[in-house]
C-alpha cells in the first residue's frame, strides 16, 4: 500500500525560530499576513513584538486576537469578517491550537466561501485557501504540521472534524521557547495531548512506515520529559524535548490519523467545555486497555519506546506496563476525572448515546485497532466516569 504524506513545504526548528517569521514569508513571496492570536498573547507584548518584527521587514500585517479556547462557528466568522475587511495574502496562526485551528479554518473560509458545517468529515478539502503560517505557543496539538482542524457547532454542540490539504500549514516555525511560562496545567494538558497523538497515530489501522517512525521518537521524548516540565516549567532541555515531540506527533498523526480516545474526547469538550488535551489524559488509560488486546505488539512497542519496558519484556506485561504508566502520568499530572472536574452526572448519562454517536460520526474511531460499537462507547464513557 502506498502511504500518502503530507508535510508544511518550510520548517524552521528550534531556540528563536519564531523570530524568522518575516524571512519565511519572504520566502514565500507573502507580505500582507492576517495574524490570528489569542488575547492572552495580545495581552502580553508577544503579539506587538511580531507585530514590529513583521513592520521592520516592510509586512503589511494586521493582528486579530479573538479567538475563544475551542473555536466555535461563530468565533471563527468573527474572524473571517475581520480579514475580509482588509486586503490579505495569507494566514499566520500564533499560538496554540485554538488560534492555528481558527486560522485554518478562515484561511478556507476566505477562498472558497460557505459555512463551516459544509466542510466538516467525511468531506476532504484538498484546494487549498489561502497560505497558513503555524507558529505554535504549546507543546501539545502539532497543529502546526497537521492537515486537520477543529471547530464546535455552538447549534449542535458538535466539535466538528474538518480533513484536507487546505489546512496544512505552508510553514511551521516550532520555537520552543514560547513555551518556557505555559502554566502548569496547560503543560500538563497539552503534552499528555502529544503523547496521546503519538500513541494513536502508531497504532491506527492507517499507520505506516513513515508515520511510525515519527510516532516512536515522540513518544521517546515526551514521555521522559512531560513530568519535567510539570514539575520545572524553565526545565530548558525538557522543554525542547516536549516541543520537538509534539511537532513529530503532530506529523505523524498527520498521516496516520488519530483513533478511538480522538473520537470520543470531542464530544466532551463539545458538552461540557473540558479541554481538549484534558479530555484526552480522562480517556487515554481506559481506551488503551480496550483496544490493547487488537494490537498486542503495537502497543509493547510503545512501551518500549517510553521506556517503561525493557527489549526482552514480554509483549502482555509490556502493554500492563503501558496502562500502569498512563494512570500513573494522570495522577502526578492531577488530572481529574469527569466526575472530579464537576461535571454533572445526570448530563453526562443523559449525554451517553448523542456522545457516542458524535464519536462514531467522526470517523475516528474506525482507526482504532478495536473498532468500538455504540454501546462499547458508552461503557467506555461510564468505565470513565467511575474512575
Amino acid at each position: 500500500m502506498v502511504a500518502s504524506i503530507a508535510l508544511p513545504r518550510l520548517m524552521r526548528v528550534g531556540a528563536g525560530a519564531s523570530r524568522l517569521l518575516p524571512e519565511v514569508l519572504g520566502q514565500l513571496g507573502l507580505w500582507r499576513p492576517f495574524v490570528v492570536t489569542d488575547p492572552y498573547l495580545a495581552g502580553s507584548g508577544r503579539t506587538d513584538t511580531l507585530l514590529e518584527r513583521l513592520t521592520r521587514a516592510g509586512a503589511k500585517a494586521t493582528i486579530f486576537s479573538e479567538t475563544v479556547p475551542d473555536p466555535t462557528v461563530a468565533s471563527v466568522e468573527a474572524a473571517l469578517a475581520a480579514l475580509q475587511a482588509g486586503d490579505f495574502d495569507c494566514v499566520v496562526g500564533f499560538g496554540g491550537g485554538s488560534p492555528m485551528d481558527t486560522a485554518k479554518a478562515v484561511a478556507v473560509l476566505a477562498r472558497h466561501g460557505g459555512h463551516m458545517r459544509d466542510y466538516k468529515a467525511p468531506r476532504q478539502q484538498d484546494e487549498p485557501g489561502l497560505p497558513i503560517v503555524a507558529i505554535p505557543t504549546t507543546a501539545g496539538t502539532g497543529s502546526e504540521a497537521t492537515r486537520f482542524t477543529i471547530v464546535t457547532d455552538e447549534a449542535s454542540d458538535e466539535k466538528m472534524l474538518c480533513i484536507g490539504l487546505a489546512y496544512l500549514p505552508v510553514a511551521a516555525l516550532v520555537d520552543y521557547e514560547l513555551t518556557l511560562t505555559k502554566p502548569k496545567r496547560l503543560t500538563a494538558d497539552t503534552g499528555i495531548d502529544a503523547l496521546t497523538h503519538a500513541i494513536e497515530a502508531y497504532v491506527s489501522r492507517k499507520a505506516n512506515m513513515f508515520s511510525d517512525g515519527l510516532a516512536l521518537q515522540a513518544m521517546g521524548l515526551i514521555a521522559p520529559n512531560l513530568r519535567r516540565v510539570w514539575t520545572d516549567p524553565g526545565d530548558r532541555a525538557a522543554r525542547e524535548a516536549m516541543m520537538l515531540g509534539a511537532t513529530q506527533a503532530g506529523i505523524a498523526f498527520s498521516n496516520a490519523s488519530v483513533a478511538l480516545v480522538h473520537g470520543m474526547s470531542r464530544p466532551i469538550g463539545a458538552h461540557f467545555h473540558v479541554a481538549h488535551g484534558l479530555s484526552n489524559a480522562m480517556l487515554l488509560p481506559a481506551v488503551t486497555a480496550f483496544s490493547a488486546p487488537a494490537a498486542i505488539d503495537r502497543y509493547a512497542a510503545c512501551a518500549r519506546a517510553m521506556k517503561i519496558a525493557g527489549p526482552d519484556t514480554d509483549d502482555r506485561s509490556a502493554v500492563s506496563a503501558l496502562v500502569s504508566e498512563l494512570e500513573a502520568l494522570n495522577d502526578d499530572l492531577d488530572v481529574p476525572g469527569p466526575q472530579e472536574y464537576g461535571i454533572d452526572p445526570a448530563r453526562w448519562e443523559a449525554l451517553l448515546p448523542t456522545m457516542a454517536a458524535q464519536a462514531l460520526a467522526s470517523g475516528s474511531p474506525a482507526n482504532n485497532p478495536l473498532e468500538p460499537s455504540a454501546d462499547e462507547i458508552v461503557a467506555l464513557y461510564r468505565r470513565v466516569w467511575a474512575g
